[in-house]
């Protein structure tokens, strides 16, 4: 960066100064460990010699400091994949439940946005269907964040929600069901091509609540990968070519994810190979009655607070996932090398 040509290729410039940036995240935070390490020692050898316990309460607000930067740092080392550092796609779809499911996935999809808020990620909504009487039938959230697909790949998988329904004029128990994708962002660090003999482009109006300019006119764009089947689209945007970019994006995001789950046959399968959205399938359960639980199906972690949970609060069963990949080998850092 010092170089007197650096700035003289700014897309290279960017990259490199990204780089830096993913790499201080680790050493500064290492290097302030050290520290702490170092300030302790002292601190107890002062201890040791004064033969009191005048150093006692410092000595524990300093370890409990120490032993909760390293928690944090040892969270922060766990996300070492190819592409955790990027940006992610959070495609959620509602499952069997009919409006109640509906319902469910719109409170999914505000979840995972206060989420993102509380760190001060930027979140935009890049495609809605919604769900006819309440909620929605499938949309894609565009998180922007440092790490943050490291953080939410784990979310992957069919959500379940057992309540007493709001829709149901005999007050019955329900349960309900969505599932959630998140993939990364592909960003010039990553090289993916796209062949133009295998892609197929589709346009069409996108109706709905999106005013009259998107129902007049077709502005929705669709692309579909034709080797592997899979499709991704873009309705919310006015302009057709912004949903292009979209839609084109979210392709390539969704390809990068396939390719990935490959390396990671040991805890993902196929892409959209999660089995149906109902019973049997979920990897987390959010029980409103008769009891107050959410419960993580895979790490056995638990809050007895969904209120918290839909408001957003999900960071300990982030970190439990990444602390279960790590316990049993997981396979990211073999995955890139």
């Amino acid at each position: 960066m010092n170089g007197p040509t650096f700035w003289n290729d700014a897309e290279k410039a960017k990259t490199v100064i990204q780089e830096l940036k993913t790499l201080n995240a680790v050493l500064k935070p290492f290097s302030e460990l050290g520290r702490q390490a170092d300030d302790l020692e002292a601190s107890i050898e002062l201890a040791e010699e004064s033969g009191d316990n005048e150093f006692d309460d410092d000595i524990r607000r300093a370890y409990e400091k120490a032993l909760q930067d390293f928690d944090s740092f040892e969270l922060r080392s766990m996300l070492n994949g190819p592409n955790d550092h990027c940006n992610v796609f959070i495609t959620i779809h509602a499952g069997a439940g009919g409006t109640e499911a509906c319902d469910w996935a719109e409170m999914l999809l505000r979840m995972y946005m206060m989420w993102a808020e509380s760190k001060g990620y930027s979140t935009q909504i890049t495609d809605r269907e919604d769900g006819g009487a309440a909620g929605i039938q499938e949309a894609t959230i565009h998180i922007k964040g440092e790490n943050v697909y490291g953080y939410l790949k784990g979310e992957t998988g069919v959500h379940r929600l057992v309540r007493i329904s709001p829709y149901d004029a005999n007050a019955r128990r329900q349960t309900s069901f969505a599932s959630v994708d998140v993939l990364p962002e592909i960003d010039d660090t990553i090289d993916i091509v796209l062949r133009d003999d295998e892609l197929k482009r589709d346009v069409f109006r996108c109706g709905g609540p999106g005013g009259q300019h998107q129902n007049k006119t077709e502005s929705g764009v669709r692309y579909t990968h034709i080797p592997t089947g899979i499709a991704a689209e873009s309705r919310t945007e006015r302009s057709q070519h912004k949903n292009n970019t979209n839609a084109l994006a979210l392709l390539k995001s969704k390809l990068i994810r396939l390719e990935e789950e490959k390396r990671e046959a040991d805890f993902a399968k196929k892409y959209d190979d999660k089995g149906e959205i109902s019973f049997g399938s979920q990897i987390r359960s959010y029980v409103l009655q008769p009891y107050q639980l959410v419960k993580d199906a895979r790490t056995a972690f638990e809050s007895t607070n969904p209120r918290n949970v839909l408001d957003g609060q999900i960071d300990g069963f982030i970190e439990s996932y990444l602390r279960m990949r790590l316990s049993k080998g997981d396979g990211d850092g073999a995955a890139r090398s």
